[in-house]
């Protein structure tokens, strides 16, 4: 692991500074224990690691048959930050939306639920504020009125400070800033959702809707599931699940070219799938959603990674992007 001097980007247009590569909690109380997870948060900071991302629904199963969320992950880093008096060196980023209770109200982007899931969390992060607190998903039922109101009102209490997105369509966030422009707020500082070389799926739209909002991307999953991260080789042990092997197959070709180039460039596919997300202007942070130190530490050096003009041309040819709407499927 060669130390790297972290690099700092502002979130979206706001004046928040937050590291380049962000710390995913997602998978602590569950791949995760509570020792190894206060070990990766303690090397994150030795690291110049800033932004720290968990969910109100992470630490336990998620599954549509599941009738509500656990709560774990916020309970790790909140014991985390009691034990460490870190709060003030870190950028607290959460969730809200998904089912956290049996009640109708106890999911969702309503008022009602806005209120008692923000509260919900500062408990169990053990904080009086949450830096980033970020619409999970998309709610279509409630309207971006009735949401901003709530928002507004946790600002006021001093609850949030800034606001984001996840998961949510190029016309979500439009309809999110219009509503917040008439309102005179400052709207959404943030989006975070599925972007990796495999999927890239954003850059039609929803890529060309933050650039003009001026809103900031935080790509989840860079590694696509752990399949950018490098084929098992013959007889290695390795957990990673079915869907993975599916995918391999699927891939073979592409995954082929694309470890030739890595190994020609002599990084890691990892590190280089987390160093094209880093040239992409849009980025303000990657989540490196990390179940352990080793794998914070090659998301970390990705950090030093420089990819000419020709290795972006290259790695364009392996992985072909949509194209950018409407000249992407009109004239």
């Amino acid at each position: 692991m060669t130390e790297n001097t972290m690099q700092y980007r502002h979130l979206g247009r706001s004046g928040l500074l937050v590291s380049a590569i962000g710390l995913g909690c997602m998978n602590f109380g569950d791949a995760t224990d509570e020792p190894e997870a206060f070990e990766i948060m303690d090397r994150a900071i030795e690291l110049g690691v800033n932004f720290f991302d968990t969910a109100d629904v992470y630490g336990g199963p998620q599954r549509p048959d599941m009738a509500q969320g656990y709560g774990t992950s916020e309970e790790i880093v909140g014991s985390w930050l009691k034990k460490s008096g870190h709060r003030d060196d870190i950028v607290l980023a959460t969730k809200a939306y998904q089912p956290m209770g049996l009640g109708p109200n106890d999911r969702r982007l309503s008022a009602y639920h806005l209120k008692r899931a923000c509260e919900a969390s500062l408990r169990r992060l053990q904080t009086d504020h949450i830096d980033l607190y970020q619409m999970h998903h998309v709610d279509r039922a409630t309207p971006f009125e009735e949401i901003w109101q709530a928002m507004d009102q946790l600002v006021a209490e001093g609850k949030i400070t800034y606001v984001g997105s996840s998961n949510f369509a190029g016309w979500d966030v439009a309809t999110a800033q219009l509503t917040a422009h008439h309102r005179s707020i400052l709207g959404l500082v943030s989006e975070q959702s599925r972007y990796n070389l495999i999927n890239r799926a954003v850059e039609q739209e929803l890529i060309p809707a933050l650039g003009h909002f001026g809103i900031g991307l935080i790509p989840w999953s860079p590694l696509a599931m752990g399949v950018l991260a490098g084929r098992p080789r013959e007889g290695e042990k390795t957990e990673r699940r079915a869907l993975q092997s599916e995918a391999y197959a699927a891939l073979s070709d592409q995954l082929t070219e694309y470890e030739a180039l890595c190994a020609k460039l002599g990084h890691s596919s990892a590190e280089v799938a987390q160093a094209w997300l880093l040239h992409q202007p849009i980025v303000s942070t990657v989540i490196a959603g990390s179940r352990t130190t080793q794998q914070l530490e090659i998301a970390v050096d990705a950090l030093s990674i420089e990819l000419d003009a020709e290795t972006l041309a290259e790695l364009d040819k392996i992985w072909p992007g949509p194209g950018v709407a409407p000249m992407s499927y009109a004239w």
